[in-house]
């Protein structure tokens, strides 16, 4: 068992549909005055980030996990995690944001003067929005490994329990938890980042090999820091596996450089190379919605 403390990029988690508990109510029986009420997050309710079984892992928020980041953040209520459509918020006084014996509810005021309020009113009347999402950084957790039992025998697969997180915003959501892969991508590699476990990495990648290029991504800015926690050979989490070809192009000595038929200097093929990696990684950023790459 192994427990970390890092901060990498911001992560989100959805509940599913049937357990978020959103409703639209009165106060006090005035239906001039509602409020939104839900769940963003229950407690030790296990969740499956990609497939446990292969490339991802199990997950579960402890009791506690927002403790601190209640007494000292100032969380948003959002729409479909949209900046634009911010409905309240904690320093406003609009938004109220406590733990319970079951996780974390919501519970927000709803001004009828922004449009966007009403249209939120409306969605969670007609079982049109019936989720919780929340958006958060991972300050602490914790990753052990149980066996399972399934039809191919028992498997040991990994778990990872949230202990501490800051959290940046709460959202009202249209769809359950991670209704495209792409998304469980996203999320494993934030998460293999904030571990900083190569081993971890490369046993992953092996079944889905684009988790190098998404963990480049999400890992951009943590090399540093990355390298600092855990090690030298840490630093290697936030290197890409060349494309066929790339490495021998930049590393030919003169000696051993085929003969440029058309003049071009080495410096300019290296530089074509960089800069055909530079276009794949920022289209990979464009399409799982993470940091572009720098070039």
């Amino acid at each position: 068992m192994r427990t970390l403390t890092r901060t990498t990029t911001e992560e989100r988690r959805r509940l599913p549909l049937s357990t978020a508990d959103v409703v639209i109510r009165a106060v006090e029986g005035d239906t001039a005055d509602e409020r939104f009420r839900g769940y963003a997050a229950k407690f030790n309710s296990r969740t499956a980030i990609g497939n446990p079984l292969r490339w991802g892992f199990y997950e579960e928020i402890a009791p506690g996990a927002f403790t601190k980041t209640l007494q000292e953040g100032d969380a948003r209520f959002l729409i479909d995690h949209d900046s634009y459509h911010v409905v309240s918020r904690v320093t406003a006084g609009t938004l109220e944001l406590a733990e319970d014996a079951v996780g974390l509810p919501v519970d927000s005021a709803l001004d009828t003067a922004l449009s966007y309020v009403n249209d939120l009113k409306a969605n969670v009347r007609n079982g049109n929005i019936t989720g919780m999402s929340f958006g958060f950084y991972v300050l602490k957790d914790q990753w052990s490994i149980e066996t399972i039992d399934t039809s191919e025998g028992p498997v040991e697969v990994e778990v990872r329990r949230i202990l501490e997180v800051r959290l940046i915003e709460v959202s009202a959501v249209a769809f359950p938890a991670y209704e495209d892969t792409e998304a469980e991508l996203a999320s494993v590699a934030s998460a293999l980042v904030s571990r900083g476990d190569k081993a971890a990495i490369e046993q992953r990648a092996r079944f889905r090999p684009e988790l190098r290029d998404l963990l480049q991504l999400v890992g951009s800015d943590r090399s540093d820091q990355v390298a600092q926690d855990t090690g030298p050979e840490a630093s290697e989490l936030n290197q890409v596996e060349s494309e066929p070809g790339e490495s021998t192009r930049e590393t030919s000595t003169p000696e051993t450089a085929p003969a440029d038929t058309e003049g071009t200097e080495p410096a300019e093929t290296t530089r074509s190379v960089q800069d055909a990696r530079v276009i794949r990684m920022r289209g990979l950023a464009a399409r799982y919605g993470l940091p572009a790459a720098s070039s």
